[in-house]
Formats: C-alpha cells, structure tokens, sequence
C-alpha cells in the first residue's frame, strides 16, 4: 500500500504537519511555563517589597533582638499570603541561622536551625547571605511538586550589613496543572489537525494521483498493443499538460504506426507478389525473411526455413555457396549462377544496415533466368547449326568451282555433274534462307496472311497429289479416309498445305519401301482433327520433346541426305499457331509416328 505515490503524498503531509504540531507546541508550552514561572518570581519579588516597605520593624529593626521578633511574628501572621506561597524570616547568625518567622501554617518550625529546614535551599540562602542579592531556584520536593524558591537578602540602614534573609516558596503545580492541560489541548488540537490532514491530503493525493494512475493503466494498455487510448484532460497544471502530451503521443504513435503497418503492407505485398524469390539472412547466417518465390524456390516452408543457417540450406545445391564465400568482398555486393534442380537462378546479393548503421546481414534476390539460359543455348546452338548448314554447301561450291577452274570445265561431262552439283547446293542454300526468313517473320510478328474459306477435304487432296509421286516411287500406299460433309476452315491455303506436305513428305521419307500412309479427318467439338500415321521408323521417346526445335534432327545424317534442314516441323508448328489451332506427335520407335493436325472451325 504504501509503495503508492497517493499514500506517499500523505504520509510526506501526516509527519510534516505532525512534525511542525509537536514543534509549535513545544515552544507554546516552553513559553507559557517560562512566562508563569516569571510571574511568579515577579509576583513573589513584589511580595517581599511590599512587606518591607509596609513593615518599618521587619525593614528597620534589628532582628536578633526578642521584641523585634515578637514584632515579625505578629506581622508575619497578619500578613496576606497565597495559600501556595511560604515564608521564612531566617536572621544573620554567624553560626546557625535560625528562623525567626514564618507564616502560620508553618509556625511549629520558627526558632529552628535554618540548615534543618528541607524547604529552604543552603545555596541559595547562603548565596544571598553572603553576596548581598537576590537568588532564585527551582526545585522538587517530596510530592513531586516543582517549587519556586527566592532567598531576598535585608540589610541594615546604618551599616549595609545584610542582618537576614526573607525566603519564600512557592509550589508551582498550578501552573503545572495548566501547562498539562495545555499539553492535552495541544494533543487533541495536533490529532484533529493529523486527522484533517490525512483527510485533505488523502483527496489532494487523489486529484493528483488518479490522472497519474490514467495515465499509467493506458500506457500499459498501450505496452500490449492497444493504442487507441487517451486520457481526460481536466486542470491546466502539470498534470493536465502531462495528459495533454499523452494524447499528443498516442495520436502520433497511432500515426508512426499506420505508416509503419501501411508501408510494412506495401513491402509484404511487394514480396510476396514479386516475380523474383527474395531471402534476408544476417551476419551470424540465421534466415530472418523469405517470400513465397523464394520458399517455393529452395522447397521450405516459412516455419522450417527460419530454423535453418545459411550454410546448411545451400550445402546441397552449390557447397561454394557460403556466407563466408558471398561476404568476403567488401562491399557485400556480387550476383553468382546457381542450378537448383533443372532451373537456374541469377542470385543477386546487397548488404542491409541494422540500427546502428552497421551491416546486419545479406538481402538475396533469385531471378529465374532458366528460360533465358535455354533461349541463350538455344541461340548459340541455332547459329552453330546455320553455320555448319550454310557451311556444307559452301564447301562443295567452293571445291566443285575450284575444280572446274582448275581445267575440268573442259570435260563437258564432268562439268555438267559438277555444275548440277553446285545448283543443287544453292538451292539447298535457298531453302534454309527461305526457311529462315519465314521464321524470322514469325519472331517479328511480320508475316502476312492471305485468309479465306477453305475446304479441309480439297487441302489434303491437293496436298496427296504433289506427294503421291514420290509415294509410289517408294511403293508406299497413302489411305485418305475423309468425310464429305466436313465443315470448311479458315486460312492461309499456301501456308497450310505447306503444312500439310511437310507432314505427308516426311511421312514418305521415314517410311521404308511399300509402307502404309493414312490421312483421315473428322469433326471433334468446334475443332477439325486431321491424323497423318504411317508404319515407319519412328521417333525415340527421349527425342519428342524437342522435334519442334530449329535444326533439330532425329538422325542427323539422314535428314541432311534426305535433303531436309531441320526447319520444316518448326515452321509448321508456327503456322498452325497462328490459325488458332495446334500439332501433336505421338510415335514409337520402329513402330511409326502418328501426327495431329488441329485446325478451328471456320466459325471460331
């Protein structure tokens, strides 16, 4: 309880008004006893002064003689004295001094020794004997009852001879009595003011603390999470600007952390929507932050990635990949190649500051550069196989020219083979140049088309006629098996019946002698299926996904020979694209292929 700052407060009140009561009291009841005790000596003084001055026998007589005695007596008796007052007429004997007088109540000691009296101090008797002045004392006696005492020194006109002392006493419980009233009286009144203090502090602590206290509950409100608290401003003090600059930093925390939430959102957007896999990993190698690109990327979940070192993550897909290996630059800064799986990432790696202003660890970005690594393969293998096509012709060109020039154009046999040689090669040539113009056009998206309506069943008619020829050189039998009724398409007809004589030629090609060919076409939803299967060689399963590929060849030198450059399925393939369709091949090896040719109805 009173670690609160409420009961502080009152009890900081309680002593410092307990504190000043029993201090004021102490100096209220120190004067008011100095001032009686006072009054009381002036009051006995002033006694002793009017005896004198009324009694010529106690003043002027000589007090050793029996009818100066007698005289005393008899004005001692007479005498008024207050009922706590005693006096003594105590003569100048060298040896014993006796009293001569007292007041009645004490008559029965008078002509005693002076010395035997236990009333009468012997310091302050023989004080004022033996130096001619007053002496005052005070004292306690049996019934422990302070008393004043005050010896007062008589001397003789004649001589200046002190011839007696005048001593009184007077008990002083009266003013005791009054002193202890006064000092209960002081109690209750320092009581009454504790009890009021302790009531007015107890409300001023209160007016004090509970804002305090608000402020207090709300910032713990605020410490775990909820900052949406303000505090009523009620005073213009201290605490109410205390209240005020709450309010003010609860709407500007609420503002930091809006920002804070909005730009953190904007950032988890940017993240986790990014193309590119992006992992944050500090300087002791722990992994504070992977996107879903990323997670997806090394196959981690969030939970178990943060689990998990740098190092121990990468061991298995590049054991060069270190955080030691990417932070030994300088700068922290570089991009390295990695493969993971049959994909290839750019992983490009900056440093991030914590802070202190310090680096605090690596921010990775992994950039899918897959495609691009094939496209790039791609191209250095098209123009590896462009070259050695263009090449092979070139040579026999060069070589049949140079031969010719060196005296066979004389033969006229000879040259004419030579030269039919030659012209064979340019218009090999001529093909792989036509060829790739077109595919060039397609990559450019600059090929025009000559569109109309066209009859499915008259295309493949034409088509059958300009192979049949070389069909039946080989004894080859072509089945067409096609509906009447089937509905027309729209297209190109020079660009698909390039197609379809691809398709038909290289069926007769890689068919041997006497093999079988069969076209059939039918309706299949909105789409129209062409089939072209034959029984020849066929294509290896591990060959497939690349047929469509520029240049590629099953068996490379039985395509060159059979005069084909590698472009005509690729072509073909593109063709069919651009008319909203598509082209399949399934095959066996040594069983036959079989290719489908899907074209849209005219209306779609």
């Amino acid at each position: 309880m009173f670690k609160s700052i409420r009961w502080k407060f009152i009890t900081v009140y309680f002593l410092l008004v307990f504190i000043a009561m029993i201090i004021v009291g102490i100096f209220i009841v120190k004067a008011f006893e100095d001032q009686q005790i006072k009054q009381t000596s002036e009051s006995m003084e002033s006694y002793v002064e009017k005896l004198l001055e009324y009694s010529s026998v106690v003043k002027n007589e000589d007090w050793n003689r029996e009818g100066t005695k007698k005289s005393i007596k008899d004005t001692i008796k007479k005498w008024p004295l207050p009922t706590t007052d005693r006096i003594y007429i105590i003569n100048n004997s060298p040896t014993n001094p006796v009293i001569i007088a007292a007041n009645p109540n004490n008559e029965n000691i008078v002509d005693t020794s002076a010395y035997e009296n236990k009333e009468i101090e012997p310091q302050l008797f023989l004080g004022a004997l033996n130096e001619g002045v007053n002496k005052q004392g005070l004292s306690v006696n049996n019934d422990n009852i302070r008393v004043k005492h005050l010896a007062y020194p008589v001397t003789s006109d004649e001589m200046g001879e002190v011839k007696g002392i005048i001593y009184m006493a007077s008990d002083l419980k009266n003013i005791t009595d009054t002193l202890d009233e006064s000092k209960i009286i002081l109690a209750k009144a320092t009581l009454l003011a504790l009890l009021i203090t302790v009531t007015l502090g107890f409300f001023i602590a209160r007016s004090i603390t509970e804002p305090i206290n608000d402020v207090t509950v709300k910032a713990e409100k605020m410490a775990k999470g909820d900052f949406n608290q303000y505090v009523d401003v009620k005073s213009n003090d201290e605490i109410g600007q205390l209240a005020s600059m709450f309010n003010f930093l609860t709407d500007k925390l609420n503002s930091t952390i809006s920002e804070m939430y909005r730009e953190k959102s904007k950032m988890e957007t940017l993240f986790n929507y990014m193309a590119d896999g992006l992992l944050a990993v500090n300087d002791k190698g722990d992994i504070i932050h992977a996107n879903p690109v990323a997670l997806n990327i090394l196959n981690f979940t969030y939970n178990d990635i943060i689990k998990i070192k740098f190092d121990d993550i990468f061991k298995d897909i590049d054991k060069n990949i270190t955080l030691e290996y990417l932070t030994k630059k300088d700068s922290w800064e570089g991009a390295e190649t990695i493969h993971i799986g049959k994909s290839t990432y750019r992983a490009k790696y900056a440093p991030f500051k914590n802070n202190r202003n310090e680096i605090g660890g690596l921010i990775i970005v992994f950039q899918d550069i897959t495609e691009q690594h094939k496209l790039e393969n791609m191209r250095k293998e098209f123009v590896a196989n462009v070259s050695h096509e263009l090449k092979t012709p070139i040579t026999t060109i060069k070589s049949y020219s140079e031969t010719l020039l060196d005296g066979a154009i004389d033969n006229k046999g000879l040259a004419t083979q030579f030269l039919t040689v030659v012209n064979d090669e340019c218009d090999r040539m001529a093909r792989i140049v036509r060829d790739l113009l077109q595919l060039s056009n397609f990559d450019f998206k600059e090929m025009k088309w000559d569109k109309s309506k066209l009859s499915i069943n008259k295309l493949i008619e034409s088509s059958y006629m300009k192979i049949n020829m070389a069909a039946q050189e080989k004894k080859q039998s072509i089945n067409i098996d096609i509906k009447e009724d089937l509905p027309k398409i729209y297209g190109d007809k020079d660009a698909l019946e390039q197609v379809m004589l691809n398709i038909l030629s290289n069926a007769v090609k890689y068919t041997p002698d006497e093999g079988q060919i069969n076209v059939c076409a039918e309706t299949k939803g909105e789409k129209i299926l062409v089939t072209i299967e034959d029984n020849g060689i066929g294509i290896p399963k591990e060959d497939l996904n690349r047929i469509f590929e520029r240049f590629y060849r099953v068996d490379k030198a039985r395509s060159r020979a059979l005069g084909g450059t590698g472009l005509g399925l690729s072509i073909a393939k593109q063709i069919v694209i651009a008319h909203g369709g598509d082209i399949t091949i399934e095959s066996e090896y040594n069983v036959g292929t079989k290719v489908n040719l899907i074209l849209p109805k005219e209306n779609n």
